[in-house]
């Protein structure tokens, strides 16, 4: 199948030494000193083979599943290669504007992909309606990288059916304050595999660490297809200092203040000439989807004369040259990104 979009571009390639980030979505630009101590308390045991079982035991309880229900994983990205590898679906789908490596995953282990688009004039909001019935597999996130957008949980649910597996991606729903339309607990759906990742709140893309929860023979089957110690002894320490009380409630402050700066930023942004929001009235994330004419030169003149790193939208299937994603950051770097933006 055909396609004319850059799936392997990501908002790290928009970055540069000099440039205030905005393209993105790591929401700290350091993890915190308890954390780091944690991890580098491991440093010693590196001469051992990493053992996954005490960070799966402590992501399983932190949701309320068996540890046979859930799969540490590098990253995230990683489960989507996995996904791709050990699944035979006869019609994958996935469902677009969103993260474009689940469909990168799926070409590049042979699969062709039907996209499902939302639309902007219902702004980007998802109707399970429009999954093919012969659908095997399905990926749509939640909230959705770049629109923001998050889809209620009956929706989602009800893609589940026995011969299907359902992906949901929920590596931003830890940024949404109480975690609503999460289904991570939900082990009464046939073929569901939720996925999270702890690069975004936790400052950690560099360490790679994630984790699926979900249908054990799923999981099981992923398993198959996972490289020997592919999450490394740090990693998995991280794993298990998030799932505790303390790193859950610190998650939950940093959330609600993602919140308060995610609506700061957008009604500066809608301050400006030839701004809109398409997304606005669902978006929960913490980044912000952005219309506006030229946006594609518009970026160019941000980077280039005000030193803002912003994320290109027309990588994304479903989006184009008009469009942008800005990462949410705190008040000031907002008031000096709008007084930058170019009015003429």
């Amino acid at each position: 199948m055909a396609h004319a979009f850059d799936l392997r571009h990501h908002g790290d390639r928009e970055t540069a030494a000099g440039l205030t980030d905005l393209a993105v979505n790591v929401r700290i630009p350091r993890p915190p000193l308890w954390l780091l101590d944690r991890i580098a308390a491991t440093l010693p045991e590196l001469a051992a083979y990493p053992d996954p079982g005490p960070a799966t035991a402590a992501v399983a309880a932190a949701h309320g599943r068996p540890p046979e229900q859930v799969l540490l994983t590098s990253g995230a990205a990683e489960a989507f290669v996995l996904l791709a590898r050990a699944l035979r679906p006869r019609r994958p789908v996935v469902v677009h504007p969103q993260f474009t490596e689940p469909e990168a995953a799926l070409l590049a282990a042979g699969h062709e992909v039907t996209r499902v688009l939302t639309a902007e004039r219902d702004g980007f909001r998802f109707d399970p309606a429009s999954v093919p019935e012969d659908a095997d597999l399905v990926i749509v996130g939640n909230p959705t990288n770049p629109t923001g957008v998050l889809h209620p949980a009956s929706d989602l649910a009800a893609l589940a059916r026995p011969g299907r597996v359902l992906v949901v991606d929920e590596a931003f729903i830890d940024a949404v304050p109480g975690q609503p339309e999460t289904l991570i607990r939900r082990a009464d759906l046939p073929g569901l595999v939720v996925l999270r990742s702890l690069t975004k709140t936790w400052g950690l893309a560099g360490l790679r660490v994630g984790y699926a929860v979900g249908d054990p023979a799923v999981l099981a089957a992923l398993r198959e297809a996972q490289p020997l110690w592919s999450v490394s002894t740090p990693a998995l320490a991280a794993a298990t200092a998030c799932c505790e009380p303390r790193a859950l409630a610190e998650a939950e402050e940093l959330a609600q203040r993602a919140e308060q700066d995610r609506r700061y930023l957008e009604r500066r942004l809608l301050e400006l000439p030839g701004v809109t929001l398409p997304a606005l009235a669902h978006a929960r994330a913490p980044f912000v989807l952005v219309h506006t004419p030229g946006a594609d030169k518009l970026r160019l003149r941000l980077r280039e004369e005000s030193s803002f790193a912003l994320r290109r939208g027309d990588t994304f299937p479903g989006l184009g040259p008009d469009w942008l994603r800005i990462a949410v950051r705190g008040r000031e770097v907002t008031d000096a990104l709008i007084a930058a933006w170019p009015r003429g």
